[in-house]
């Protein structure tokens, strides 16, 4: 089956919430949702726009319109849970969502900054994630491997050093975390500007690459990671790989303040009582 409109989204999405005990990280809902509809590698790897898929970005806009109706909410972690009614609910009319939210946005103004920019559900607009995303592939490799040892450094890893450039089996850096000052972890890492989903076979060849090298792998990428590669970095018995896509690496860039600039809006409001003391 081809990936649903957004609107169909809703209630595999509500489905899946509650499957997950109410509530989720965008990567676990995207998981839980494509299995819940059984779709295939290829139809959860359809690419939308830039380096973002169909599912990837239709989904974002179910959430955005569940939450506006009510049902879901989002902490600044970018975890999201069902609401206090949302809990009461597995299913919604999709129609009597829509037509909440397009009154909702007609009496109070209330419309979210995608839509102000003139982005819809369905249009091929970027978001600033796949903006940002679009700006790292047209880094050269060498380039993108300097950026992720320094958003490494900067997330606090210590003698952080690039490799890649001596072709050292497949790994393109290394590291070392330590944790509360007295224990360290020996980390090597690998970068791959990628589109669409990362293949299991370059995680075993990532991780015949670090055996003995180091106590954890982290792959970083630009794209996404299939079902297989998420299996196979958490295998049993082998040496843990820990996966960064390019969803979690722009909102660590962003949270870092690495290549963006987040603007505050000011807020004025008027103390109407402050007033009343001029009154004679």
């Amino acid at each position: 089956m081809a990936v649903p409109k957004y609107d169909d989204l809703y209630n595999p999405l509500l489905k899946a919430l509650h499957e997950l005990g109410g509530s989720a990280a965008v990567s676990e809902m995207d998981e839980k949702v494509a299995e819940i509809l059984k779709l295939t590698e290829k139809e959860i790897n359809e690419i939308h726009i830039g380096n973002r898929t169909s599912l990837s970005y239709r989904l974002a806009w179910a959430r955005n319109y569940l939450k506006r109706y009510g049902l879901l909410e989002n902490s600044a972690r970018g975890v999201w849970a069902l609401t206090t009614e949302g809990l009461k609910i597995n299913e919604v009319d999709k129609k009597e969502v829509n037509k909440y939210v397009k009154q909702l946005d007609y009496e109070t103004g209330g419309i979210e900054e995608e839509v102000k920019e003139g982005k819809t559900p369905e249009s091929g607009s970027e978001t600033w994630e796949e903006e940002l995303l679009t700006q790292i592939l047209l880094m050269d490799a060498n380039a993108f491997e300097r950026l992720c040892q320094r958003i490494l450094r900067e997330s606090g890893f210590i003698q952080v050093q690039v490799t890649g450039k001596s072709g050292d089996g497949g790994i393109d850096g290394k590291g070392m975390v330590r944790l509360g000052g007295l224990i360290s972890f020996r980390v090597v890492f690998q970068c791959k500007r990628w589109k669409g989903s990362v293949p299991s076979k370059e995680i075993r060849d990532f991780r015949g690459a670090m055996d003995g090298r180091a106590d954890r792998g982290l792959f970083i990428t630009t794209g996404t990671f299939s079902r297989d590669a998420k299996d196979e970095a958490s295998r049993d018995g082998a040496f843990p790989i820990e996966l960064i896509d390019g969803e979690v690496l722009v909102q660590k860039m962003k949270e870092l303040n690495l290549g963006v600039k987040v603007s505050m809006k000011e807020e004025v409001e008027i103390d109407k009582e402050w007033f009343s003391k001029f009154s004679g």
